[in-house]
């Protein structure tokens, strides 16, 4: 398989996923702003959506797909399709009675995360109804990771779009009849999440892996696979999820800031999943089952070269992306959410979180690289002990950082919490010699350095000919310059790179 081409298909998936992203985040600001209720959705979304990657993608993935490549490498399609039947019927039912507990407790989970919310009652409304997502992405984690090991990437990757179409189908056609039209969004999400799930299954009957599921909640539960699994879940909720936390933590801080605090947060929260899942995500998804493979197949060259390859790639990329957007936060937030009901200050207050967020990218992304070099050993514990070490550092930054920079200092202290998190990853794989570098890093590292330096410098001088703010009116104009000036940043920065010797072939990888 090679792991560039492979990467070049799922980038272009969540590309797609993440333009959609943000089309639904654009008419979401155009037609709410940054105010009470928009404040509220984002509360609301983010119950679900924390117990989604706790409970179902997050944690379960990364427990999950080692054992299932385990099996197939070593026992076969039988016995894998007797562990997914299994694992499946105890995450669905699992899910199930969490969606239940969570309808009912949703107002005491809105007190906990957004006391100081002004519009409680509709947040509560809108988690009662957004819930059963969690169950609808149990089952869309479950596909993704048996897909995945299959190697059929696109399906999962493809799948947020349909979240992104019913949201953006909602914000045009639905808001406008409601007594309420923010509860559009959640209406959305209810019906996105019935969407994904149900474009796993002819994917699942290709390969003969649609799970059988039993009425019987504890069937399977003798099953050692599943107990295996269930066994590594526990301490990858937080191993997976310290920055998901971190962000609940934020969300009931900015609740207690100047109203809008959470929705500035969170447009600069959704710039950043950008990059991060075009690069972190999709590179995370593509390694985790080669790196099973190999370490099934007792290759540590193998296992060494496949990590060397992500962390050049993710450095080759990220650092650009990093520093792109903090020169041109402003710009980019102007470009994408400066209509309507948004605001000139809600621009503003947003570019802050987003300059924040750029100090912390590399080691968001490089989390999502390092930390499945651990998964891939069945080892959850180290991770585990560095996430909450680091989620502790987290809140200590949050109370330096946020009487003096606001919501900004949120943003910071994620940031850095990452950095830290990858720093201490990378050191357990050295000191246990899981990971050795190959050689050229330095030179390869000097090279990054100078390129981006001059791509800054670009991109500086092109943003200060344009006032952003002031083109709220000509979204095309100001749209086709934004573009240009990123082509023009692109072009300064790769061609540097071009000029100092850098190749594309020098990065292709074929997975054994």
């Amino acid at each position: 398989m090679n792991l560039l081409r492979t990467l070049s298909a799922i980038s272009s998936m969540t590309m797609l996923s993440r333009i959609t992203g943000l089309l639904r985040e654009t008419l979401i600001a155009r037609a709410f702003g940054a105010g009470g209720m928009t404040d509220a959705y984002i509360v609301a979304f983010r119950i679900p959506n924390l117990l989604r990657r706790l409970f179902a993608e997050g944690a379960f993935s990364q427990a999950f797909v080692p054992i299932l490549s385990e099996y197939k490498n070593k026992q076969g399609q039988q016995a894998s399709k007797q562990l997914v039947d299994h694992v499946g019927n105890t995450l669905v039912w699992a899910t199930l009675i969490v969606t239940i507990l969570g309808i009912i407790a949703a107002p005491v989970f809105i007190y906990l995360i957004a006391s100081g919310l002004e519009e409680f009652d509709a947040a509560v409304w809108m988690t009662r109804l957004m819930f059963p997502y969690i169950a609808f992405m149990a089952f869309v984690a479950l596909a993704g990771g048996v897909l995945n090991t299959w190697r059929e990437f696109k399906i999962p990757a493809f799948t947020p779009v349909l979240l992104n179409i019913a949201s953006i189908l909602a914000s045009l056609f639905l808001q406008q009849h409601l007594e309420k039209p923010i509860y559009a969004m959640a209406i959305a999400v209810f019906v996105g999440g019935v969407l994904q799930a149900a474009i796993q299954i002819p994917a699942l009957v290709k390969i003969g892996m649609l799970p059988t599921l039993s009425w019987n909640p504890l069937a399977g539960m003798g099953d050692p696979g599943v107990r295996r699994v269930l066994k590594k879940m526990g301490p990858a909720v937080f191993a997976v999820s310290a920055a998901q936390i971190s962000l609940m933590i934020n969300t009931s801080i900015a609740s207690r800031l100047v109203e809008g605090s959470i929705s500035w947060l969170s447009y600069a929260d959704r710039l950043m999943e950008f990059p991060t899942a075009l690069l972190g995500v999709a590179l995370g998804t593509i390694l985790l089952p080669s790196l099973s493979k190999a370490q099934a197949d007792n290759d540590p060259r193998e296992y060494t070269e496949l990590l060397d390859w992500g962390l050049r790639l993710t450095f080759l990329l990220a650092l650009p992306a990093a520093v792109g957007m903090a020169v041109l936060a402003e710009p980019m937030i102007a470009t994408l959410f400066h209509y309507g009901a948004f605001t000139d200050e809600a621009a503003t207050q947003s570019a802050r979180p987003l300059i924040a967020y750029c100090a912390g990218l590399l080691g968001i992304i490089l989390v999502k690289i390092l930390a499945p070099a651990f998964y891939a050993q069945q080892d959850i514990r180290t991770p585990v002990r560095i996430a909450i070490g680091v989620l502790i550092a987290t809140q200590l930054m949050n109370w330096l950082f946020v009487p003096y920079l606001q919501v900004a200092g949120l943003a910071l202290s994620i940031g850095l919490g990452a950095c830290l998190n990858a720093g201490f990853l990378y050191a357990g794989l050295r000191r246990r010699n899981i990971y050795r570098p190959l050689p050229g890093w330095p030179a390869f590292c000097f090279k990054l350095a100078v390129a981006c330096v001059l791509m800054a410098g670009a991109a500086w001088l092109g943003s200060q000919q344009i006032d952003w703010l002031g083109l709220q009116h000509h979204a095309w104009l100001r749209f086709g310059a934004l573009m240009l000036l990123i082509c023009v940043c692109a072009a300064v920065y790769f061609g540097a790179l071009l000029l100092m010797g850098f190749r594309l072939r020098d990065f292709k990888r074929i997975a054994r």
